[in-house]
């Protein structure tokens, strides 16, 4: 047991359970990112859709709705516009994936991964994911700072530097 764990024990308080989590970061992404249109946006970026109409097109999500979390993606910096002109027509933005956006791939591949394993069609998946480089499958993995593989249940948490317990009600 560390040390602020015998300390929270003396009090009758639980470190798990008794935390504060108010500033959890999975809750603050799923604030962004948490809502279906908004990860089946990415996906179509990442497979190569970048105007309106595609993403439109290909998801069937109501326009409004669709311009709605299009606009988040892009005060969030996940997306960022870009204004194209086709012959004859009014000039018009598309959206592309920005650094910040590209971060997000390994949460998506994971969930990708997840569903062609659990959820797949009998025939297998729809899409496959490729290494451009080498033809090799893509896979999602936990890799620690050194560079080890690591498993699920490998994997500790302890308190960050954010780390607060609840206020005393």
């Amino acid at each position: 047991m560390d040390a602020l764990s015998e300390a929270l024990a003396d009090t009758g308080l639980n470190l798990r359970l008794d935390r504060d989590t108010s500033n959890c970061s999975i809750a603050r992404t799923l604030e962004i990112v948490g809502e279906k249109w908004t990860i089946l946006i990415l996906r179509e970026v990442w497979y190569g859709s970048s105007r309106f109409s595609d993403f439109e097109r290909v998801l069937g999500c109501p326009r409004n709705l669709l311009a709605t979390r299009l606009r988040m993606l892009v005060e969030e910096g996940i997306l960022a516009t870009e204004t194209y002109k086709e012959p004859g027509a009014r000039s018009r933005p598309k959206y592309v994936i920005t650094p910040k956006g590209t971060d997000l791939v390994p949460a998506v591949l994971g969930l990708l991964q997840w569903g062609d394993r659990y959820r797949a069609d009998p025939e297998g998946p729809a899409m496959l994911t490729r290494h451009r480089g080498c033809g090799a499958q893509v896979h999602a993995q936990i890799h620690c700072t050194e560079g080890h593989p690591v498993q699920a249940d490998d994997v500790e948490s302890i308190p960050g530097p954010g780390f607060r317990m609840k206020q005393a009600q």
